[in-house]
């Protein structure tokens, strides 16, 4: 089915944005594994695996619209050096992911395709919810526990 060829393109933005994320996370969660924090490691690694989704259903998406997905542009990535930095590139990525997913499905209700808004939906409210609200609860534990006591809670890997 051929597509409007305006989504398509913002598609290709957001897919840019969903590839940064993977990337960054990636390089998070091997930094956390490094470091003996496992339950950081174990969480930044299934948010990868979440990105890695988003990634997927836009490139179906943009294949299923006829255009090709871009998968060589990247926004910045943004690598901390400690947990609390690290922690909050991951959250200003995600604030950013949810801007950019607003205003395409902004896009795609002014030009009727409510099948890419929808899909766009599920993304916002994974982005929202999962990724974001989890960054906030753990910067929010950094502020009220101590680093020094949050890093301590981190060193354990969950039961599996």
């Amino acid at each position: 089915m051929k597509g409007n060829q305006q989504v398509i393109e913002k598609l290709n933005e957001l897919l840019a944005g969903e590839l940064t994320a993977m990337d960054q996370y990636f390089v998070h969660s091997c930094m956390y594994q490094d470091w003996g924090l496992d339950k950081l490691y174990v969480r930044i690694s299934h948010e990868f695996d979440d990105e890695k989704q988003h990634a997927a259903d836009l490139i179906e998406r943009i294949l299923f619209l006829e255009g090709t997905p871009d998968m060589v542009t990247r926004t910045p990535i943004h690598v901390g050096n400690d947990v609390p930095t690290m922690l909050q590139n991951d959250l200003n990525l995600e604030y950013q992911v949810v801007a950019d997913v607003r205003e395409v499905m902004a896009y795609c209700e002014s030009v009727q395709d409510y099948v890419t808004r929808d899909i766009l939906l599920k993304m916002l409210d994974d982005t929202e919810v999962d990724h974001a609200y989890w960054l906030e609860k753990q910067l929010g534990l950094i502020k009220r526990i101590g680093l020094q006591n949050y890093l301590q809670s981190q060193m354990d890997a969950p039961a599996a």
